[in-house]
């Protein structure tokens, strides 16, 4: 992670949780600014845990938590959050006998930046009608609706929990090209999280993993995705012990004969060694982001197993 290190959007040092069913952390991790994170992982890896205690709706039970360089919970934070639009996974159910324009009004009143022409501009664009009662939008319209709002005061960070949620096509369209718009001036965050592969090539510069309260690698994205393959080999008399060896390696099938299956995270060197083993590639094929997230888990259940 060392790449992230020169200037960070939010800190959390050493953040951890418990709850009766759930342990988050210890977590050490830095979004970097600038640029735009997605956090991916299964479902209850902590993902919306970590926006809430980013916003000092949730504390940890031990660490720190910096954002924007602010410590959270530690002193008024009002100008702090002025500077951070927030688009949860789910809607808040007391809004919903609102008018989508009277939560705005609403919202202007807290964000000096509030900009009612961006917002027009927005609901026009995502062909919205604010004249509606939230609760009564369909699912797509009222994500649509709390986007435009979160967008509106121009934030310096974006915090989106699953922000296609319930988005048709064409509308997801025009949702990632107002936020490759919005990152334009080139000193904006955003920090997401998305189950939509798709979603996260088109928009991550940075890829967090996380599962079961922790966070397994952070990688920046186009290196991710040249770097973790799929390799079948074959050589004569080739052992698994021997193709054990190949740099990166995450996994090893035989495919009966002489032919391996090999997962690696190295493919560049993988590459090298084989050839300097005088081993043939047959093929080779990149893996997806859920083929990358399910052989990090494997990884990890095994290095329980041996610690």
């Amino acid at each position: 992670m060392e790449e992230l290190r020169e200037e960070a959007a939010i800190r959390f040092n050493g953040i951890a949780k418990r709850k009766p069913n759930f342990k988050l952390g210890p977590i050490t991790l830095e979004i970097p600014a600038g640029y735009i994170t997605a956090i991916v992982g299964p479902n209850g890896s902590g993902k919306s845990t970590l926006f809430k205690m980013a916003l000092d709706l949730e504390k940890p039970d031990d660490g720190t938590v910096t954002v924007l360089g602010h410590a959270v919970g530690r002193s008024d934070d009002a100008h702090m959050k002025q500077r951070i639009g927030y688009l949860p996974e789910e809607p808040s159910e007391h809004e919903s006998k609102l008018k989508a324009s009277e939560k705005a009004r609403f919202n202007s009143f807290w964000y000096e930046s509030w900009d009612v022409n961006r917002y027009q501009e927005l609901l026009l664009t995502l062909q919205v009608n604010d004249n509606l009662a939230l609760g009564k939008m369909s699912k797509g319209m009222r994500r649509k609706c709390d986007f435009a709002i979160a967008l509106s005061h121009s934030p310096d960070l974006l915090l989106l929990d699953e922000p296609s949620s319930g988005l048709d096509p064409l509308a997801w369209k025009t949702m990632i090209e107002l936020l490759h718009r919005y990152m334009e001036p080139g000193d904006r965050t955003i920090l997401m999280t998305s189950h939509i592969v798709e979603e996260v090539k088109r928009l991550a510069d940075y890829i967090v993993f996380m599962a079961q309260g922790r966070v397994l690698g952070v990688y920046e994205k186009d290196e991710l995705f040249s770097s973790w393959f799929t390799f079948f080999v074959r050589g004569e008399g080739l052992a698994e012990h021997k193709i054990a060896g190949i740099p990166g390696q995450c996994g090893v099938d035989s495919i009966g004969g002489s032919t391996f299956r090999i997962t690696t995270n190295r493919a560049f060197d993988a590459e090298q060694w084989c050839e300097a083993e005088g081993l043939q590639i047959v093929s080779r094929q990149a893996l997806e982001l859920d083929e990358i997230m399910s052989t990090l888990l494997l990884q990890d259940q095994r290095g329980k197993r041996k610690s």
